[in-house]
């Protein structure tokens, strides 16, 4: 359900402020209490988050990349190759892209893809995972966010992040970091990610973290480079529109950063993966080049 965007911290009154931001604590507690007795019952009895479906949301009006699910990687649409990547993980029982647009729409079926066709609202990713997973039939327990712009998803990492997921009771959400390059330390299209010593997330942002004294690169410390690819209990999906949006989400514009601000538990995995997602226009010929070099046609 859509919903109006709240006060700027910086605007109205400290109480008004306030208010809101005990107002997100008290619903994110609330959900999670109403969620625990699901997910203790589920674990007890060997379902616990069994069935699994990756959606792929794909919009066209992107404001950094115009129509970029459409944008031709070595002869196919980008959606398709991401398409035909998730289509080699086990972990699946389903796939199904969720899209707004008639013309990614068209093309995905032209491909042999599933299609939900999602509003126009929709203010992310995560949203549209949602709203296509409602009007489904059938019923699942994890879904799986496949970013449309990550055409060299390895189908390992899509499996890997839901056995983690199955695997951590108290998480419900789960997604991958990889080794960040030098590079890529200042760009703020590369999220970095830090994450404590039991493999849950502590914060997520555009700029470099950890951040040290002299302000420079530490080319001896392993930054971490999100990936777009996330995954959910379905339970917790179907809160994740009502939590309002959060003074961090909305100042590094990070979706993730909702779930930990409301006090949720996100689990990461840490993989190998060189090639990073398309999400500027320069970048297709980066990763047109990658795939040329080592015979990815």
């Amino acid at each position: 359900m859509p919903m109006s965007d709240p006060p700027s911290p910086s605007s109205g009154s400290s109480g008004s402020t306030k208010s809101w931001i005990i107002h997100g604590v008290a619903a994110g507690a609330a959900a999670a209490l109403a969620a625990g007795a699901h997910y203790m019952y589920y674990r007890l009895s060997g379902k616990f988050r069994s069935r699994v479906i990756g959606i792929i949301p794909a919009r066209y009006a992107s404001s950094r990349f115009q129509g970029k699910p459409l944008v031709n990687i070595l002869g196919k649409p980008m959606i398709q190759r991401t398409w035909e990547r998730a289509k080699m993980a086990t972990s699946l029982d389903h796939i199904v892209v969720a899209t707004d647009d008639e013309k990614i729409a068209d093309c995905c079926r032209g491909f042999g893809a599933d299609v939900m066709m999602t509003s126009e609202s929709c203010r992310n990713g995560t949203e549209r995972c949602n709203e296509a997973l409602s009007k489904m039939d059938k019923r699942y327990d994890v879904v799986v966010n496949i970013q449309g712009d990550e055409p060299l998803i390895e189908p390992e990492i899509i499996d890997g992040i839901v056995k983690a997921l199955q695997a951590a009771p108290d998480a419900v959400f789960s997604t991958a970091v990889t080794s960040l390059k030098p590079e890529d330390a200042h760009d703020p299209n590369r999220v970095k990610c830090v994450v404590d010593n039991h493999g849950y997330a502590i914060y997520f942002s555009r700029g470099l973290i950890p951040f040290n004294k002299s302000g420079n690169v530490n080319p001896q410390f392993p930054y971490l480079l999100h990936l777009g690819i996330q995954s959910y209990d379905t339970k917790f999906l179907n809160i994740y529109p009502e939590l309002p949006p959060t003074p961090l989400q909305l100042e590094e514009d990070l979706e993730q950063l909702k779930v930990l601000e409301n006090g949720y538990k996100m689990k990461v995995i840490k993989v190998d993966h060189e090639a990073h997602g398309v999400d500027v226009p320069e970048d297709v010929d980066k990763i047109e080049s990658y795939m040329r070099e080592r015979n990815l046609h």
